[in-house]
């Protein structure tokens, strides 16, 4: 049987239209001419179009251009409409030290995939990169091998990007003329995930950059450190690993960070940190695991921060927190063999331990609830001698400094009182 229109509905039901259909309606009507005329366009050596350049300037707003594998010498290459360039089998693109490689500009949706991009020189009057992204929102650059190059991928006033699955390596050597490995300045909401990065001044940079995803990367072998950031707030750090880097990983000037499930490990120096931080607020470090590093957590200047369910292993110092730090908890976390718990250099303590399990409690639990007896003191007297004199750090490890910090457990008279841990745990924490 046939279907008969019933004229007495609206006009929109007989014909199928309901409301979510007039709001998608003008929304295909928009996109349906870049679907419909989009086209692609192939470079090779012997196709109509032999170089990205050339491909580019004949391409319309949301083509694809698809470059086969194969040595492309071309730098400079200005991008300023949205547009698709994918590389099949990494084709390399070889800047020959002139310039940097892509610089997209001032348009949107640029999306850069499966590309070697070589040989970027560093210049001391511009920020030379393989991919530079200045006021361009909504760019996508991933699985790409960025190889020699001053600056990997620079953002600059470009919010809602993807960089992702790139491979970064450089060969730095010195601060002064190297450049980061993922540079973002001025570009909010961005995403950066499963990047591996080498060999740069800083793997990661952020300055000015806020509510951003950095989950899942792997920085090492930094010459400074392996995240940097400043001024940059509402940011999460999520599943990264950095490790050995020259300074570690710097966290500046920042609020509302939520820093878990990152490892910092083997950041050896004398200046190296799992992680500094510096003036820092409202924050969360959590679940982290610092091993190996000359100071997991150098912290100056923090408030109201949440250090909570962290693994503290064989570092030098565990915790070295100034006398400028308040209402910061330091909650839950575990201490297994560091050379010093925690250090500060002052008399006075406005923050919170509780909770935490330290390898080096000497206490008891007679009524068996899984908590020490007496508090814990994780600031020794010799840890303090040494924030006078650092000289005395020969003596580590000798005799006379068990003796002494024996006798001033029994009788404290200097270490600060207030520095004590009143529900240590007996065993070690799972979670």
């Amino acid at each position: 049987m046939r279907n008969s229109i019933n004229r007495s509905q609206p006009s929109s039901v007989r014909f199928g239209l309901t409301k979510t259909g007039f709001v998608l309606f003008p929304v295909l009507v928009f996109l349906l001419p870049f679907q419909v005329f989009s086209k692609s366009i192939q470079v090779c050596s012997d196709c109509e179009y032999q170089t990205l350049k050339t491909a580019i300037d004949a391409a319309q707003a949301f083509d694809s251009i698809m470059v086969e594998k194969g040595h492309y010498q071309e730098f400079n290459l200005v991008i300023d409409k949205p547009l698709t360039l994918l590389g099949e089998n990494f084709p390399i693109i070889d800047a020959n030290g002139k310039g940097s490689i892509f610089l997209i500009t001032e348009t949107r949706s640029v999306e850069i995939s499966g590309f070697a991009l070589v040989n970027v020189k560093p210049s001391f009057l511009e920020d030379l990169a393989a991919v530079k992204v200045m006021n361009s929102p909504h760019c996508i650059i991933n699985n790409n091998q960025i190889i020699n190059t001053c600056y990997g991928i620079y953002l600059s006033h470009s919010d809602s990007c993807l960089i992702e699955k790139n491979n970064l390596k450089a060969y730095g050597k010195r601060e002064s003329s190297s450049g980061n490995g993922i540079h973002l300045w001025y570009s909010n909401s961005a995403t950066i995930q499963f990047n591996q990065v080498s060999g740069h001044r800083d793997g990661i940079y952020f300055e000015f950059v806020e509510n951003s995803m950095i989950q899942k990367n792997y920085c090492h072998d930094q010459i400074r450190y392996g995240l940097h950031f400043m001024f940059s707030h509402g940011c999460s750090y999520i599943e990264n690993h950095f490790q050995n880097n020259g300074a570690g990983v710097a966290v500046m000037y920042s609020k509302n960070i939520n820093m878990i499930k990152n490892q910092f490990a083997d950041n050896w120096s004398q200046i190296s940190h799992g992680v500094l931080l510096k003036d820092i607020t409202d924050s969360k470090i959590m679940q982290n695991i610092f091993r190996r590093n000359t100071i997991a957590i150098y912290a100056e200047g923090c408030s109201r921060n949440e250090i909570l369910q962290n693994e503290f292993r064989e570092n030098g110092w565990g915790l070295k927190i100034l006398g400028n730090c308040e209402e910061n908890n330091i909650l839950q976390n575990n201490f297994f063999s560091n050379t010093f718990e925690v250090v500060t250099n002052s008399s006075r303590n406005k923050n919170v331990f509780n909770e935490n399990y330290w390898s080096n409690y000497n206490g008891y639990d007679l009524n068996r609830d899984g908590y020490g007896d007496v508090p814990h003191s994780p600031i020794t007297l010799y840890s303090y001698m040494i924030e006078e004199v650092p000289s005395s750090i020969i003596l580590l490890r000798s005799l006379f400094i068990d003796l002494l910090n024996m006798a001033e457990k029994m009788t404290p008279v200097i270490t600060p009182e207030s520095y004590k841990d009143d529900k240590p745990k007996m065993n070690p924490h799972t979670w």
